[in-house]
């Protein structure tokens, strides 16, 4: 096989890469940042890869995958992973046929994320193995070692990334596998998760736990770096390997590729070999708590250090000890909605009308920036509409009757339907609306299509969502299709005339966001091309 040049990548496209020269089956998920762009790349050059409908939809069609001994890609943001829970924690008791490699993309700092939560928790509460790289490099290779072990152990690998590891670039040498051709056999006991399979399942699982933690894998994946005749000790993981070989340089460092399950009796062997032994790790003190557990004498990082990212500054003050204050970065300018965006309008309109606002995930979450500040509150993807509910059933009539809920297409499609079914089968009886702002994309990670814009992952054509039949399907029976930018005053009259009517109301304002509006055009007519007659 010819020799393939090193290229310089990022770690999404590394991982995108590693899961083609793997002979990936599929790779599905949903857009979130930092996650976003490893699908996008995995189709690019040349990879089956699709969006589902939200991350759950998402894992159980990996699920399905690997099954049929396929090998399956899954790719979401951390939060992404709450949504999964369910299938994820199931899947861990029944294995899998093929390979089933699930992303974790954190977000410490919370660049674009409504928390900060460290999903090496997940591995240990689901009992699933964990793989942490720290590089471009290690993003592909560790991607490989995820499928042989997802094989090997016929069981589902998650693959902790962070925003930091996602973006940053760095060499990459490809080594490309054979492919794998997937096939169903029967495993009724293994599968189909009955209180009578599942609890020798639950064994099972376990007893994989253990053979992994011994696997030629681990020392593959765990290894010392660093003075080998230093007395101070480090033990780190992920991208905050980086920030303590750029900080400590002649410090030991054992760095650990694979936090769950963990090699612990190499961990026990290299603390006793060092005077002192400190973790450093970004986000919660998971490492340091399972040593402690094991009764490995390590020192951690003090609280402040459990929040937002690790720097090199901030590795070198928890090394040394040296807790000065470092100056925060000069504020930048606050994220707003586009000059130009078509749904600005509906901002100003619900602050005109004193509304009580359930907002969104997605750019609408940036009404609630000046001049609009029209937002009350925002949880996860999806809870605009219960949350709205929840408050209409709750305040007193007056106030009742000022709730709306406010929610973006892509994100109706996510979670979005199953609150509309909710506000059908358990209506407030001063009623509710619901304004679902349709910009025809997924805007705020980048543009990418959804159920609703009639298009997949690479823009070909598909059946489109249809949110009205959808609302009508449900109960709801009045419906209302509105042009945002055609007649202010009208749309500001239907949103009062809704809020005054006292019935379950939808509205849908649709108009395309501006950053798409060429390809759209683009794409339509490209689609017209297609169905006229060839006269030749």
């Amino acid at each position: 096989m010819a020799e393939i040049a090193p290229q310089l990548l990022s770690g999404n496209e590394a991982i995108a890469m590693a899961a083609l020269d793997a002979g990936i089956t599929l790779g599905v998920g949903y857009p979130g940042t930092p996650s976003t762009e490893i699908l996008e790349n995995l189709s690019r050059i040349g990879g089956e890869a699709q969006w589902a409908p939200n991350e759950k939809v998402a894992l159980e069609v990996g699920i399905g995958v690997a099954y049929a001994g396929g090998r399956a890609l899954v790719t979401m943001k951390h939060v992404g992973v709450n949504v999964a829970a369910d299938p994820l924690f199931t899947v861990a008791y029944t294995g899998v046929s093929g390979a089933l490699v699930v992303i974790s993309a954190d977000d410490p700092g919370m660049h674009s994320s409504q928390n900060e939560q460290d999903n090496r928790r997940y591995a240990v509460a689901a009992g699933i193995p964990m793989l942490e790289p720290s590089d471009s490099q290690e993003a592909y290779d560790y991607m490989l070692e995820a499928f042989e072990l997802s094989e090997t152990f016929n069981i589902t690998v998650l693959f902790r990334l962070t925003t930091r590891v996602c973006h940053s670039k760095s060499i990459v040498r490809s080594r490309p596998k054979p492919l794998r051709q997937a096939h169903f056999e029967r495993d009724i006991k293994g599968r189909v998760m009955i209180p009578g399979y599942a609890r020798p399942a639950h064994r099972r699982m376990r007893e994989k736990l253990k053979q992994i933690a011994v696997a030629p894998l681990m020392d593959r994946l765990t290894f010392e770096t660093g003075n080998p005749e230093s007395k101070k000790g480090i033990i780190t993981s992920g991208i905050t390997y980086q920030h303590v070989v750029e900080s400590m340089p002649d410090a030991r460092i054992l760095k650990l590729g694979i936090t769950y399950p963990l090699p612990l009796e190499r961990i026990q062997q290299f603390v006793e070999s060092v005077e002192e032994c400190l973790v450093v790790e970004e986000g919660d003190p998971c490492l340091e708590e399972a040593f402690k557990f094991a009764n490995i004498p390590v020192e951690g990082k003090p609280e402040d250090f459990r929040f937002g990212e690790l720097t090199v500054d901030r590795v070198q003050q928890i090394i040394t000890r040296n807790y000065k204050e470092i100056p925060p970065p000069p504020p930048g300018k606050p994220p707003q909605l586009c000059a130009r965006c078509p749904h600005r309008i509906a901002f100003s309109i619900l602050s005109r009308l004193d509304c009580i606002v359930a907002g969104d995930i997605g750019c609408y979450t940036l009404g609630v920036m000046p001049p609009f500040e029209a937002m009350d509150t925002c949880v996860c993807m999806g809870a605009s509409i219960g949350v709205g509910l929840g408050l209409r059933h709750a305040l007193p009539t007056d106030e009742a009757r000022r709730v709306v809920s406010v929610i973006g297409d892509s994100t109706f499609a996510h979670t979005g339907i199953n609150g509309l079914v909710e506000m059908a089968y358990n209506p407030p009886t001063t009623g509710h609306v619901v304004l679902i702002l349709d910009n025809l994309t997924t805007a705020m990670t980048g543009t990418q299509e959804h159920p609703g814009t009639g298009r997949r992952l690479d823009h070909s054509a598909t059946r489109q969502l249809d949110f009205e039949a959808l609302s009508r399907a449900v109960g709801i029976q009045r419906v209302h299709t509105i042009d945002p930018t055609e007649d202010a005053e009208a749309y500001e009259r239907l949103i009062k005339d809704s809020l005054e009517s006292g019935e379950l109301v939808v509205i849908i304002a649709r108009k395309p966001c501006i950053l798409t509006e060429k390809r759209i055009a683009r794409l339509e007519a490209e689609a017209c091309l297609a169905e006229q007659p060839n006269n030749d």
